[in-house]
């Protein structure tokens, strides 16, 4: 619905007061918002104010709109009366406020005083100032909420960057942690093997070799093992060995206090190195002495470091290495006391061989090259009351001093019982019953041979002992391996039987213990081959001539292997005519 127009006249700044606050009471009956009411009428006086100054006589037509249900509104427009003074105005051709009601009468009897209205334009100041003030209270509670906001942001950014530099530190720490993880098992990985490659063995020599190769050039540049006993080693060492001619302060320090020491050394001090290039020598080079130590303190084992420094968790490992050398060592030392004791009660109990008509003798005995396996093996060779001739070799189960005292009994026994004249097989008899007796955790293999001058046979006896090997004149080889009986010792009742060989003049018999032919993984038999075959190559004027000779040739080529781990045992009989 449009209400017909209001129609002011406007010819003076009376006029114009009086339309503006007409346009007033209509906007403020209707209820018009205060702000849209002020932009209205602040818009009309500036209108108003531009008609007055362009002079003559204008119409303000005030329009209000309302809808049943609706929102109504209002237009107000200036022109110019009649047409006829000056030209519309630039600008819109009506302003408009909104009207939520129906206003209470109509704009043309509005009657307004210059006063009220006056008054009036004060309250809508005050009005739009309340509003203002309002904002201004909403803008300044959205600031502190914005700066609440902004410092919020703040602080999560912090704390954002907080948790990475946590987590950064984090990933740091496990990078760190993971490589001295990986560092400590290379350590105790290297430490682990260097010591099984050390502990392997029972010979010094070895022993200082292996540690130099498993430590330079990573861990150390140089290597110097200074052992209080070096005289006492000297023998089972060779040049290639660590060796210290000149000892420096930290190895005499590290000696004195029982202690590791951590000292610089100067080139010049340090032995062995006039041969190095003086590129390859630091002005000052840490040193680390470590004591060797078992139950006693054995000697000093001085590293050069390879690098600037000995890094802390190296030192660590070295010193527990270094530990483990010095038990190595000792063992080693304690190894070589009882072999040596071994050995010489072992060649103590070893016969001189007679020289009996008929018959020339040759014996070896080798002892064991590694390992406790000396003490059980044994020859022997006598003459019996009625002139006959015993040849007798042995071996004991078991290795070591118990073994060569049981060798011992055994060959005191043998010779008691071969006084009353008695047979191989008797012998052997009178033995068996002695070691089960006196030794039943103990066994042993024994042959004895008896030779009678002019006699062209020999008769024998085997206790469970690898067969005897003949050699007849014409070169020809054969074994004696009739069934031997069982070993010395066995817990059985046994009665050992004698054995008869033709043995003319010009023959060879050889009686020998298990280490000549026996090897891991081979057997016996093809020991026993060679040894024939040896046999074979020799021919009887090398036998006549020089039996010792003719023993060594025999072993040669059954003992090409440097390491032993069995005493060899060999005695060489040869008939001759008398």
């Amino acid at each position: 619905m449009t209400v017909s127009p209001d129609v002011w006249n406007i010819a003076s700044v009376a006029d114009a007061a009086r339309a503006r606050a007409a346009v007033d009471r209509i906007a403020t009956d209707a209820g018009a918002p205060t702000l849209e009411r002020a932009r209205l009428l602040t818009a009309l006086t500036a209108r108003l104010r531009r008609c007055l100054g362009r002079g003559g006589e204008w119409e303000l037509l005030l329009h209000v709109q309302q809808s049943a249900g609706q929102t109504g509104r209002l237009e107000a427009s200036l022109s110019p009366v009649g047409h006829c003074g000056p030209g519309p105005l630039d600008e819109a051709p009506s302003l408009t406020c909104s009207l939520p009601h129906q206003p209470a009468q109509d704009g043309a009897s509005v009657a307004t005083s210059l006063p009220e209205a006056l008054l009036r334009a004060d309250e809508n100041t005050a009005a739009v100032l309340n509003l203002l003030d309002e904002q201004e209270s909403l803008v300044r509670l959205h600031r502190e909420e914005l700066h609440q906001t902004n410092q919020g942001v703040l602080a999560l950014h912090a704390d954002l960057e907080a948790a990475a530099r946590a987590q950064r530190d984090l990933l740091e720490a496990e990078r760190t942690a993971r490589a001295e993880a990986e560092r400590a098992r290379r350590l105790l990985t290297f430490l682990g093997d260097a010591s099984a490659a050390i502990t392997s063995s029972l010979s010094h020599t070895a022993i200082l070799h292996r540690l130099s190769d498993i430590l330079v050039p990573d861990y150390a540049e140089h290597l110097d093992v200074w052992l209080f006993d070096e005289e006492e080693y000297a023998d089972h060492e060779d040049d290639r060995a660590p060796h210290v001619r000149e000892h420096s302060a930290a190895a005499v320090a590290a000696a004195r206090t029982g202690r590791p020491q951590h000292a610089a050394a100067h080139p010049g001090a340090l032995p062995g190195v006039d041969d190095l290039p003086p590129s390859a020598l630091s002005p000052q080079r840490p040193l680390l002495a470590i004591p060797l130590v078992a139950q006693r303190l054995l000697g000093v084992l001085t590293l050069t470091a390879p690098g600037p420094r000995f890094d802390e968790d190296t030192s660590v490992m070295l010193v527990e290495l270094a530990r483990r050398v010095g038990v190595a060592l000792d063992h080693a030392h304690r190894y070589q006391q009882s072999r040596n004791t071994a050995e010489a009660l072992q060649r103590a109990q070893l016969t001189e061989l007679p020289t009996p008509p008929g018959l020339l003798l040759a014996a070896r005995y080798l002892p064991a090259t590694w390992g406790m396996n000396i003490g059980g093996d044994w020859y022997d060779a006598f003459l019996q009351p009625d002139g006959s001739l015993l040849a007798v070799i042995g071996d004991v189960t078991g290795h070591g001093l118990h073994a060569a005292v049981v060798m011992g009994q055994l060959r005191t026994a043998l010779r008691a019982y071969a006084v009353e004249n008695a047979t191989p097989g008797e012998i052997l008899t009178r033995l068996h019953r002695m070691l089960g007796h006196l030794q039943p955790d103990l066994y042993a293999t024994a042959l004895i041979a008896r030779f009678r001058p002019g006699e062209p046979e020999v008769v024998w006896a085997s206790a469970g002992h690898p067969p005897a090997v003949v050699r007849a004149a014409d070169g020809t080889v054969r074994v004696l391996d009739a069934k031997p009986g069982v070993m010395l010792g066995i817990p059985l009742h046994y009665v050992y039987t004698d054995q008869r060989a033709d043995l003319p003049a010009g023959s060879s018999l050889v009686l020998y213990t298990d280490g000549l032919v026996e090897r891991r993984g081979q057997g016996i038999d093809p020991g026993i081959g060679r040894l024939s075959h040896a046999l074979a190559a020799l021919n009887t004027p090398e036998l006549e001539q020089d039996l010792d000779a003719a023993a060594d040739a025999l072993l040669k080529p059954l003992l090409r292997d440097s390491e032993r781990d069995d005493d060899v045992c060999l005695l060489l009989c040869h008939t001759v005519a008398l």
